[in-house]
């Protein structure tokens, strides 16, 4: 009997045909989030579950699965399983780094031409019939040539937006766990700043950092104050970065200009005043949705649930599982 493998979410075809090949493979095909109990009667038949940052993979959900040797996230990061409760249960846990990289970069970037040039709201009053004639003074919005991003998160993806911006004429400032040595810091001409410098100086503030303790809620009421007067946030990254509510007061209160959003707090809810505001622009968490990247993250996935699955190491094996193999 082959080995099954069960999927919360359809994917890909070039990543299912690969485990097709292998494998007795079973996909959740509803377009809605898998609900806890289908989750859990999948886990329980499979000796290996590709999952979205969305599932929840609890010590819960893995207790039910007897025969599971890995579980692969079909995304970068990983906060969303119980990484300690999968290595009591010797269950192997990858993702799929790198291949989002330049789709991510580019939807932060869009978000900032977006925001900075007022292309919704430049939009919306021409398909309201607004438009009668060139205005110098129509829609003013703010040149990148000359300001300053600020990077909170210096990984593969800060390091892809930094070339970017640089492209475009913006100095670069980051701030990250710990500096990136001299030679990349070249590369990129981009420089260390601690974090209040940061808000301090930035135009446009761009988050690329890990969900972690530490950076839960980082932009608060206390570092929206600190921030520059007038300046931009994007978030690409993960919502419980931000405190919606508080960047919500400081939109209103016009302490920042505004705001890209492609996560959220309690994603998929999004703060209602937020909703509200033309100066924030929403997206549905499409920061790797190319048509390039997710059929990688599939291949990418497949090819680590066939690793696991042989008794391999799989190339894509989390930082935190590296000592079990």
């Amino acid at each position: 009997m082959k080995p099954s493998v069960f999927i919360t979410r359809r994917l890909p075809e070039s990543g299912l045909r690969l485990l097709r090949d292998r494998f007795a493979v079973s996909v959740h095909e509803t377009p809605a989030p898998i609900d806890r109990a289908t989750l859990k009667n999948g886990v329980s038949r499979a000796e290996a579950l590709i999952c979205l940052l969305s599932d929840r993979i609890d010590a819960e959900i893995l207790d039910c699965g007897s025969r599971l040797k890995i579980v692969a996230n079909y995304a970068v990061g990983y906060n969303n399983i119980d990484i300690a409760a999968a290595r009591q249960r010797k269950i192997l846990v990858t993702n799929t780094p790198g291949v989002l990289t330049n789709a991510t970069a580019e939807l932060a970037f869009a978000l900032i031409i977006t925001l900075t040039r007022k292309i919704l709201a430049a939009d919306r009053f021409t398909r309201q019939g607004l438009f009668i004639g060139w205005d110098p003074l129509l829609l003013l919005g703010d040149e990148l040539s000359g300001k300053t991003l600020g990077i909170v998160g210096m990984g593969r993806i800060g390091q892809s937006l930094a070339e970017k911006a640089r492209a475009f004429g913006m100095s670069v400032i980051y701030h990250n766990r710990r500096p990136l040595d001299q030679a990349t810091e070249t590369r990129l001409k981009a420089a260390y700043c601690p974090f209040e410098a940061l808000l301090a100086r930035a135009d446009v503030i761009s988050i690329h950092a890990p969900l972690t303790e530490e950076s839960r809620h980082l932009f608060d009421r206390r570092a929206f104050e600190k921030i520059k007067p007038g300046s931009f946030l994007i978030n690409t990254a993960r919502g419980e970065i931000v405190d919606e509510a508080a960047l919500a007061e400081a939109l209103a209160s016009g302490r920042i200009k505004g705001a890209g959003l492609d996560v959220y707090e309690r994603e998929p809810a999004v703060t209602g005043e937020l909703m509200k505001m033309d100066n924030v622009v929403l997206l549905p968490h499409i920061g790797s949705a190319t048509v390039e990247t997710r059929a990688a993250m599939a291949v990418m996935a497949a090819k680590n649930v066939i690793a696991g699955l042989m008794g391999e190491t799989p190339a894509n094996l989390i930082p935190e599982m590296s000592d079990r193999c």
